[in-house]
C-alpha cells in the first residue's frame, strides 16, 4: 500500500505546487479582503397595521414585511459569505504550511538517501 502513496507522490509535480502556493494564499487574501469590505445590511422591522389599513395598503405592508425578510435573509447570507472566505483564507494559509513543509521533507528525506547509499557503499568497500 506504501507503493501507491509513493508512486502517487513521485507523480506530483511538486515544483509547480509549491511555486503557485503563494498565488494561491494571495488569491484567498483578496477574496478576503474584497469579502470583508461588503458589510451585511441592517434589517428594518415593518409594521402590522393590516387590520386597520385598506387593501392596497395591506398589499403595501405585505410587501414591506416580505421586503424586510428577505433583507434579513440577505444579511445572514452576506455573514455566512464572510464566515466562508474566512475559511478559505485559512485553509489557503494551511495548504501554503503544509506544502512548504512536504517539500522541505522530500529534501530532508533525499539527503537521508543520499547519505543511507554512501554509508552503503562505503561499507562494502571496506
Amino acid at each position: 500500500m506504501a507503493i501507491g502513496w509513493l508512486s502517487i507522490l513521485k507523480a506530483v509535480p511538486w515544483t509547480d505546487v509549491v511555486s503557485n502556493a503563494p498565488k494561491v494564499a494571495d488569491g484567498a487574501k483578496k477574496l478576503w479582503e474584497k469579502v470583508a469590505k461588503k458589510s451585511p445590511g441592517s434589517t428594518e422591522a415593518a409594521s402590522d397595521n393590516s387590520a386597520t389599513l385598506s387593501p392596497e395598503g395591506q398589499s403595501q405592508a405585505h410587501l414591506e414585511s416580505r421586503i424586510a425578510k428577505l433583507t434579513g435573509e440577505v444579511s445572514q447570507l452576506q455573514k455566512e459569505m464572510i464566515d466562508s472566505t474566512q475559511l478559505i483564507k485559512a485553509l489557503a494559509d494551511q495548504n501554503t504550511q503544509l506544502i512548504r513543509r512536504v517539500y522541505w521533507l522530500s529534501r530532508g528525506l533525499l539527503v537521508v538517501g543520499i547519505a543511507a547509499v554512501t554509508g552503503l557503499a562505503l561499507l562494502l568497500l571496506r
